[in-house]
């Protein structure tokens, strides 16, 4: 406990020690725990060093690391993470948002904003199975107009995604939030309708290996997809062709080794093209597929 003496930088040298046993980068999330502990934002890191602990921000920081040193993720240990432009709410009930889905929700923001640019004024996106939003809700922020709908078959995934709704400030209200798998959670008056379908959705297969702490922390639900992996994937590829309208898009993340089987499952199901694309490390990632019309 603090004793009034205490400086926030004689907790971080104390802490990034203790870091080191469970972390590679001790020095990184000493810093992000201490922020959060003392409400430091950025630049004021460095110089807020030097100000006094207080009771309240050390009890905050403590709790924090013992959860860290107990094996917790950082990001639920923070109960939040950076996704694009989004400060997101995180915890045990959503995956965390990862840089290889960044670059999924940048590949619909990039169809949708040139669909405006192409006289769509008012694109129709829906993010299935949304988790913490992170994909819609940085569709809703970025592309200007658009509405956005925002489904999980999980209502606690749903809580955490109504939670970040607040983060995205006035595009908020073109943001709806349904409960359902899949197409079953909208209406059917957008059957044909609708301009892009974006998802990460679950594509580990059963037998699969996963770290040790995704599997001991993450929601499993939103992780395994079957023997092959693909049995969620075969739902939305299937399912797609119907709700979008003629020359609408479907974005979908996947395992690298499934992206050809997933581009061949597009193609026989009504799509005219399946495009791949690579995420940040080069490995292909995401399929672009496209209705004809």
């Amino acid at each position: 406990m603090s004793d009034n003496t205490t400086t926030w930088r004689e907790v971080a040298a104390e802490t990034e020690e203790r870091l080191s046993g469970v972390t590679s980068s001790p020095a990184n999330e000493t810093r992000w725990i201490v922020e959060r502990a003392a409400g430091f934002d950025g630049a004021e890191y460095v110089l807020g060093l030097d100000e006094k602990v207080t009771e309240r921000g050390m009890h905050f920081h403590d709790l924090m690391v013992e959860r860290r040193l107990a094996g917790e993720p950082l990001q639920y240990v923070l109960g939040r993470w950076g996704f694009r432009s989004l400060d997101l709410f995180v915890d045990r009930r959503v995956l965390i948002p990862r840089p290889e889905t960044e670059v999924v929700a940048g590949l619909a923001i990039a169809e949708l904003q040139s669909m405006r640019t192409n006289g769509i004024d008012r694109p129709v996106a829906v993010d299935l199975g949304t988790g913490s939003g992170a994909i819609g809700l940085s569709v809703a922020a970025e592309v200007e107009r658009a509405e956005v709908w925002i489904s999980d078959a999980s209502t606690d995934a749903l809580v955490v995604a109504r939670s970040n709704l607040a983060g995205i400030g006035r595009a908020a209200t073109r943001v709806r939030a349904v409960e359902g798998s899949w197409f079953e959670a909208l209406p059917e008056e957008l059957i044909g309708t609708i301009d892009l379908i974006v998802s990460n959705p679950p594509y580990v297969a059963i037998g699969d290996e996963v770290e040790d702490v995704v599997r001991e922390w993450e929601p499993m639900s939103a992780l395994f997809a079957g023997d092959d992996g693909l049995d969620d994937i075969r739902k939305i590829v299937t399912g797609a062709v119907t709700w979008l309208r003629p020359g609408g898009i479907l974005v979908l993340e996947m395992a690298p080794d499934q992206v050809p089987m997933v581009s061949d499952l597009a193609l026989a199901n009504g799509f005219v093209t399946a495009e791949c694309h690579s995420d940040l490390a080069g490995r292909p990632r995401a399929v672009v597929a496209r209705v004809g019309g």
